[in-house]
């Protein structure tokens, strides 16, 4: 697998191409998608939410909180992704005490941010959804 870094006579350098920077970020993208089932799940609870904002015509206030507690909770699960694998390099994928609490500690990380993002789901589609069935009833 290509790395973001590469070899020259001088050493190891950082690729400066924004395009393979690009290409990298992908890549990660595509890693983390199909090796992390809570990734795909929390993308299919984004996509619902991103749904039911349509149906219910969001404000655009509204459109910034549900959008910033998607790609919070996204961005927070690739990191605690990256934590395990690192923790895993580390171990070898042997038990070690400090490498478990590394884990739930990012497991804790994603569990904070996935708390709020059902908080402020629950804050804007609640009252819509109340309306909704009063409207039914």
């Amino acid at each position: 697998m290509p790395m973001d870094l590469k070899e020259n006579k001088y050493g190891i350098e950082k690729n400066k191409k924004f395009y393979r920077s690009l290409k990298c970020a992908c890549a990660g993208l595509k890693v983390a998608f199909v090796e992390e089932r809570n990734l795909r799940f929390q993308c299919v609870l984004g996509i619902l939410a991103v749904l039911a904002g349509f149906f219910f015509e969001l404000e655009r206030f509204e459109w910034l909180w549900i959008l910033l507690a998607i790609f919070l909770v996204i961005t927070m699960e690739l990191l605690n992704t990256v934590m395990e694998n690192l923790v895993d390099m580390i171990t070898e994928k042997t038990y070690h005490p400090i490498g478990k609490k590394v884990k739930d500690i990012g497991a804790a990380v994603v569990f904070i941010n996935a708390c709020f993002a059902v908080l402020i789901a629950g804050i804007i589609f609640l009252p819509k959804l109340v309306l909704l069935l009063q409207k039914f009833l």
